[in-house]
Formats: C-alpha cells, structure tokens, sequence
C-alpha cells in the first residue's frame, strides 16, 4: 500500500511540475495572468524548463533506482531547455550572447556523465550474471 502511495505521490508530482512548467514556456503571458505574477517572458521561459526538469526527473525515479542517474537526467533536461531560452530568448533579457553555449556545454559534459553512469551500471549487472 505505501509503495502505490508513494507512486502517485511521484506521478501526481511529476504531472504538475510538467504541466506547469509546460505552460510557462510556450504560454507565459497566459501563466503570468492566471498565476497573478508580473510578466518577464524570458524569466518565466526559464522557471519553466525548471519546472520541466523537476517533473522529469520525478518521473525517472519510477524507472531508475539510482540516484546519480536521476539527478544527472533532470539536470540535462532542465539545462538543455535553459540553454535553448537563452539562445532563443537573447532580445527579451536572456542574459549574455555566450551564455547559451556555456550552458550547453555543461549540458553535453553532464550528459556524457550520464551515459558513462548508466553503462557503469549495466555493466555492474552483467558482471554480477556471469
């Protein structure tokens, strides 16, 4: 019983954080009213892919039980999205023009972590098969 509680707990999380999420990137203006916030679209743009990140990486504990991989997968997530605002959002206040690809650098350095981190551990179970 805890264990299916603790699964829709995880599931009902993940689904807000990408629905909202969601909506702040492709609808900011809308977000901003709803949510009575003032309207800066590149910052909602950015809490956003956070927000996105968040519910990724809540969801990927439904299938990953190791903790680095789920943090490194919502990290490459969030910051991948982050650096394509900040390329995409470069007259609206997205920061500097080299931000975007400092960001997505340590998108791919994370993400050859994380790679390296899941072989690490199918390698693990295949050595403890054989």
């Amino acid at each position: 019983m805890r264990e299916q509680f603790i699964k829709v707990a995880i599931v009902a999380s993940a689904a807000m954080m990408l629905i909202l999420g969601v909506w702040m990137r492709l609808d900011p203006a809308g977000f901003a009213a709803w949510a009575n916030w003032p309207e800066h679209e590149h910052f909602l743009h950015d809490l956003g892919v956070f927000q996105i990140g968040f519910g990724v990486m809540l969801a990927s504990t439904l299938w990953w039980r190791d903790a680095i991989v789920v943090v490194l997968t919502g990290f490459v997530v969030a910051n991948t999205f982050h650096a394509l605002n900040h390329l995409l959002d470069l007259s609206l206040g997205g920061g500097h023009g080299y931000d975007w690809w400092v960001l997505g650098l340590f998108s791919v350095f994370a993400g050859a972590a994380l790679v390296a981190r899941v072989r690490v551990l199918r390698d693990r179970v295949t050595y403890a098969r054989s």
